[in-house]
């Protein structure tokens, strides 16, 4: 076993994973942040992403020894005193989810283009969504919803 510490949204945890242990598993079984949703297990889905030190990562690709000491973010953490993240709100307004398993996935993956200001038009847009899978909504309700909060952060 190994003794890791890792910030997840702010709070420190600690634990002793196997070195095999994979992130998902650690954020999902061991921290009880079930927001983060393991699909494909290949990283090819998207549906695990989280952030690590505020980049998009497949959590199912990575070690939880390999956090030790770092930060992470996980869906739980976006919303802010009880406020939807306007990327959020912008997602139940476009109607951007159907059953909602990739959900945490595609925002973890979009916040971090918004937060950095740049500027998206629908190419770069779908561009950035090109590393998360969806089976229900077609992305058209998502490219809207990131389309909405560019327009009105």
């Amino acid at each position: 076993m190994t003794s890791i510490t890792v910030t997840i949204n702010g709070t420190a945890y600690e634990g002793d994973v196997e070195p095999r242990t994979l992130l998902s598993d650690f954020i999902r079984h061991d921290c009880g942040l079930t927001g983060t949703h393991v699909g494909c297990e290949h990283g090819v889905c998207g549906a695990c992403t989280v952030q690590l030190d505020g980049e998009p990562i497949r959590s199912c690709l990575m070690l939880a020894v390999q956090a030790n000491g770092r930060s992470l973010t996980t869906v739980e953490g976006l919303a802010r005193d009880g406020e939807l993240h306007p990327l959020q709100a912008a997602f139940r307004e476009c109607h951007a989810l159907q059953c909602g398993f990739c959900t945490p996935g595609f925002l973890m993956s979009i916040e971090p283009a918004l937060r950095s200001g740049a500027s998206l038009e629908e190419p770069a847009i779908r561009e950035l969504l090109a590393g998360n899978l969806c089976r229900c909504t077609g992305y058209r309700g998502i490219v809207e919803a990131v389309e909405l909060v560019l327009r009105d952060p």
